[in-house]
């Protein structure tokens, strides 16, 4: 898993586009022409990544689904016999909490429209997600515990195994599946929306989209949102990642 995740991170953004920053450098006097390639593709590409407006505009290319009308949540039982939310990660040892491990803000985004949705339709909650850092807790029961004590949630079953949006599925349909649940609402950000309904539905399953955290909807930043954000750097990324692994998935599964 570490060689893993640091290939990962140098093959993606920002990673690789430091590399051809440093490639840049490094052929200035023997490949100049080639070395400024690298600098105009490398320093352009980190500029569009922190633009708000450029987030918008790739968002609404993955958030294909529309948004569950509030309309709708009493009645999806009817349509769907449990909710299945995603694991987003988590953050370790917050001294906040007593040093314990604590969901990410994704992940708590997730949960919370889980916990209306649950609350709203009665359907019974499945968490699912497994050792992020290959130690306990799992994901899954960092989120059953906070939709208990946080959001008056009984999470009724936990997958704790998983390591990908591939796995969610998977593992979730051996738990699910045997007790003859196939119709699931899926509980995720917008823009991965797309990727879970296709590996949800690979495993067998009937999906109800549930998306939330829509980043495609009008940015509302001054100047046409075309002044550079940490906060965008950061959601080009999940875009970017997230679009690589809609390929990958279809390639690969």
């Amino acid at each position: 898993m570490p060689i893993r995740f640091f290939i990962k991170q140098w093959l993606m953004p920002p990673g690789v586009l430091l590399l051809l920053l440093l490639a840049a450098w490094w052929l200035r006097k023997r490949r100049p022409r080639l070395a400024g390639l690298c600098f105009a593709v490398g320093l352009g590409s980190l500029w569009l990544m922190s633009l708000p407006l450029a987030v918008q505009e790739s968002a609404r290319l993955l958030e294909t689904e529309p948004p569950l009308a509030v309309s709708e949540w009493a009645g999806l039982a009817g349509r769907a016999d449990a909710i299945v939310v995603l694991g987003a990660g988590r953050e370790r040892g917050d001294p906040a909490w007593g040093g314990d491990d604590q969901p990410t803000a994704t992940a708590l985004e997730r949960m919370r429209f889980a916990a209306r949705l649950a609350k709203a339709s009665g359907l019974p909650v499945l968490t699912s997600g497994g050792l992020h850092y290959g130690t306990p807790p799992s994901e899954a029961r960092l989120m059953a515990d906070r939709l208990r004590e946080d959001f008056a949630v009984e999470v009724k079953w936990q997958e704790q195994a998983s390591r990908t949006t591939w796995e969610n599925a998977r593992f979730s349909a051996d738990i699910l599946q045997p007790l003859g649940i196939r119709r699931v609402v899926v509980v995720t950000q917008a823009w991965h929306m797309q990727r879970s309904r296709w590996s949800f539905e690979q495993a067998g399953f009937d999906v109800v989209p549930a998306p939330m955290g829509f980043l495609g909807r009008e940015h509302a930043r001054p100047f046409a949102g075309l002044l550079p954000e940490s906060r965008a750097m950061w959601q080009s990324g999940q875009l970017f990642n997230e679009a690589v692994g809609l390929v990958g998935y279809r390639l690969f599964y």
